[in-house]
């Protein structure tokens, strides 16, 4: 994991998940697919962690005093529900499997972006059954590649919150979940002494995104 072109690929991707954990939307889902140009995407994944880990530390102090309790009860009950389930398909899925997965993954949720019809205007109610479905897709997703803001906002948009509401509630929530993620992760061998020194670099560009 060395060369000029990793260490270009890996500050992108870095970036990326610091400009997610500063409030835009959906940029994070980049970082893992712009890391697997230099590796496996497993591997990012695995690599990318403690980046978001050390990322959400500033998040939460930033936001610490703004979020929606109701949302962060019902995804934060949904979300390790997914986590397990892609723990528990991963040592059955191939590596190109994997690949395919993410890729459909970005592909998805950027056509859903660009072809869903506007949000309506008028807050919505946070319900429960459907906080427990996106919660659950959420949690998959965040495991599978760290892109787990697509599904989150498919539920949350709708509900209108102001945008320090908003962006207090996604930070609390992902923080929650790549905590759980350290479990899976480091007895699927993801995690490792060479991770954490890489990550500490990759903490610069995550903290001025």
């Amino acid at each position: 994991m060395d060369g000029f072109t990793y260490w270009i690929v890996a500050c992108l991707a870095a970036f990326t998940v610091g400009l997610g954990k500063g409030g835009v939307p959906v940029v994070t889902a980049m970082a893992v697919p712009i890391m697997s140009l230099k590796m496996s995407p497993v591997l990012a994944a695995g690599l990318l962690l403690p980046v978001f880990i050390m990322a959400d530390m500033f998040g939460l102090y930033a936001y610490r005093k703004t979020f929606n309790a109701r949302v962060l009860k019902i995804m934060m009950v949904a979300m390790p529900f997914g986590v397990f389930i892609g723990y528990m398909t991963s040592a059955s899925v191939p590596e190109t499997m994997v690949t395919l997965v993410i890729g459909l993954i970005g592909a998805i949720f950027a056509l859903s972006m660009i072809l869903r019809k506007p949000v309506s205007q008028e807050p919505q109610e946070a319900r429960l059954k459907p906080g427990l479905f996106w919660g659950v897709i959420t949690g998959f997703t965040s495991f599978v590649s760290h892109s787990g803001g697509p599904p989150y906002q498919v539920y949350t948009l709708p509900l209108r919150m102001d945008k320090i509401t908003f962006a207090g509630t996604v930070v609390i929530a992902f923080a929650y979940i790549n905590i759980i993620k350290l479990i899976p992760y480091y007895a699927l061998g993801q995690l490792s002494l060479d991770n954490m020194r890489v990550a500490i670099l990759m903490l610069i560009p995550a903290v001025c995104g």
